[in-house]
């Protein structure tokens, strides 16, 4: 009798325990915008040729995505940057820009402003990975050529320089990033599941992150991340500020994310990332024989749906 107690016992656990598990994925509804609105404060300290130089940065950003049609495995969405913003405290004094501004004089102003609800198309699958980002390089162009008074060789540079942090490949491993915290899978609390994202922009990067299912709520699910990055040290140069420049960079991050479980869309995030190496600058006539120099980048990044 006892036995049968204890079988029928373990029965009920276990079956409790299949009962609590749960597959957070995106349920979002043809024809609605969300919204990711982030702001990322960043430190950058630089040893060169013996002189510490530190770069204050933050980077504010609101972004529109408009479903406009879905199938069992995709969201097909328009993507809009609402509003973009930078400031840059220097050695020399600060430096700020951002898309609300009317200053007609200030080029980066300009382009802040000429980035600004210019649609793009992302398809993004049930579990957040980001599929495809197209037309996002017609954007930066169109841009630019609005921009009369630039010379065309200043025009291409703003050109390579600005599809290295918004042209689609760019824009796809940043959403992918931001967005891809979801499970395959179903999961139950406790569980951990394991994400690879490769980063492009001005520099290529490996991020490997472990994600855990930290608490279920009535309103959400509450996700904890770790992270490890790595750029790719067999890259080439990339062109950066007119200079053919490398990183061999290495780092951790970690996140806690908020996510709606009701649509899976993300509530709110906030990451810290702390990466370290050096940059090498390849032999150019603005700098003569090259320069390598070590870095230090601290990030703090804090993300919310509205």
């Amino acid at each position: 009798m006892k036995k049968n107690l204890l079988a029928a016992a373990m029965l009920i656990i276990a079956a409790s325990g299949y009962a609590q598990k749960v597959k957070p994925v995106l349920k979002l509804v043809k024809g609605n915008t969300y919204y990711l609105a982030s702001s990322a404060h960043s430190v950058v300290k630089q040893t060169i040729n013996g002189q510490l130089n530190n770069i204050d940065m933050t980077i504010d950003g609101k972004m529109s995505f408009k479903v406009l049609n879905a199938d069992d495995s995709l969201y097909y969405m328009e993507v809009n940057y609402t509003k973009v913003g930078m400031k840059m405290v220097l050695a020399t004094g600060t430096v700020a820009f951002n898309s609300d501004s009317r200053d007609t004089s200030n080029i980066m102003a300009r382009i802040m402003q000429g980035i600004t609800n210019k649609p793009f198309t992302a398809s993004i699958t049930k579990s957040g990975r980001i599929r495809s980002v197209e037309n996002a390089e017609n954007m930066i162009s169109a841009m630019i050529d609005g921009i009369k008074e630039v010379p065309q060789a200043q025009k291409d540079q703003l050109k390579t320089q600005l599809t290295q942090s918004f042209g689609s490949s760019a824009l796809k491993s940043n959403l992918q990033m931001s967005m891809a915290v979801l499970p395959e899978t179903a999961i139950a609390k406790n569980d951990k599941w394991t994400i690879g994202t490769k980063l492009e922009g001005a520099m290529t990067a490996q991020i490997n992150s472990v994600y855990q299912l930290m608490d279920v709520t009535p309103q959400s699910y509450v996700i904890h991340g770790s992270s490890t990055l790595a750029t790719d040290n067999a890259a080439g140069y990339r062109t950066i500020s007119n200079m053919p420049m490398k990183y061999n960079m290495k780092g951790t991050m970690t996140s806690d994310v908020v996510v709606d479980k009701a649509t899976g869309w993300i509530s709110s995030s906030k990451m810290k990332q702390n990466i370290d190496g050096t940059v090498e600058i390849k032999d150019n006539p603005q700098v003569p024989g090259g320069l390598t120099f070590p870095m230090t980048v601290t990030t703090e990044t804090t993300t919310a749906d509205h």
